[in-house]
């Protein structure tokens, strides 16, 4: 029978991920049961055993929905059933900081990293498509965000890898249909409420309506463009970061403006600033410290971190009971 199209998009850029690994090396697909992490799923079952590799996967319970857990049972039965070994459901607890969305995404990914860990696991691969690094692109351009969030979701970082970054939903949801597997549709993702639920019904068709088809595609290109040009700069900014609480403005007032903001910007992740939540606004607040100086006493940022001139320094601290 005659391989459907959409099953073998799937595996060629799941193959495509995994090449560089060693015989023998764990690979763990997360698999939230959605169409593009269950095709992922599939697809990392039928490749993993024929590339010599151990496949697994890993499902997260975030425990915000009515009947979650039971949910994530049936997605690790789902996921044993393809073939994946281990297959493992884990729960959550989603804290606040960032708000739901970035509370949500940090604790999934503390936990998957965590079933790495005890797995052994050398990769962990997300099921996330075209679709969403266009969505991720659009929603950076309404922050007013900076290179960075402009560059979209990168292929790889650190045990996680993105094979299907070149992948519409559509054709997972075929190759789905194509295997007889039977999605789960996820309530959330019709959810007025979250920003990312109005770019992807109302904002994506809008521009596709006026400035015809392709936009889609045109938006994660222009993330594959810039994710070049930012990890050139987060290098620089590295080679110039410090390690330490404490900034020198006299040093900060030297670099240009794009090394400086990076510069910032980790330190107040290394001080304590959920990634997700700190946005260019807090950054464009800690700039001022160093470029605007008049005597301002200090800038509050996510996670309960306040960071301060004093001395010729920014220093970065915590606020006493957090926020």
């Amino acid at each position: 029978m005659r391989l459907a199209p959409a099953v073998a998009d799937v595996r060629n850029a799941v193959r495509a991920s995994v090449t560089d690994l060693a015989p023998g090396s764990v690979v763990l697909a997360a698999c939230s049961g959605g169409a593009d992490s269950l095709a992922l799923a599939a697809a990392l079952a039928f490749i993993a055993p024929r590339a010599g590799l151990r496949a697994g996967g890993v499902t997260v319970d975030h425990g915000l929905q009515e009947g979650s857990a039971g949910r994530a049972a049936s997605v690790a039965v789902t996921m044993a059933a393809l073939g994946l070994d281990p297959a493992r459901a884990v729960t959550v607890t989603v804290g606040t900081a960032g708000g739901p969305e970035a509370a949500a995404r940090t604790a999934r990914y503390d936990a998957l990293e965590k079933v790495a860990a005890d797995t052994g696991a050398v990769a962990v691969l997300l099921g996330h498509t075209l679709d969403d690094q266009a969505e991720t692109v659009l929603l950076g351009l309404a922050r007013g965000a900076g290179t960075r969030s402009l560059a979209g979701m990168p292929p790889r970082r650190g045990v996680f890898r993105r094979p299907l970054l070149e992948i519409r939903r559509p054709v997972t949801a075929a190759a789905c249909a194509a295997l007889g597997l039977d999605p789960w549709q996820d309530p959330h993702n019709r959810d007025r409420r979250y920003a990312r639920v109005r770019v992807r019904e109302d904002a994506l068709p809008a521009l596709e309506a006026a400035l015809g088809p392709g936009v889609t595609e045109a938006l994660a290109r222009t993330a594959t463009r810039l994710r070049a040009d930012a990890e050139v700069l987060d290098n620089m900014a590295a080679e110039r970061s410090v390690g330490s609480p404490e900034l020198a403005t006299v040093s900060l007032e030297r670099m240009p403006d794009a090394i400086r903001g990076r510069v910032l910007r980790s330190a107040a992740i290394d001080a304590g600033c959920p990634a997700g939540a700190l946005s260019a606004v807090h950054v464009r607040r800690l700039d001022e410290l160093v470029t605007s100086w008049h005597g301002q006493r200090w800038v509050d940022l996510p996670g309960g971190v306040r960071a301060a001139r004093k001395d010729g320094l920014i220093v970065f601290g915590g606020v006493a009971g957090g926020r």
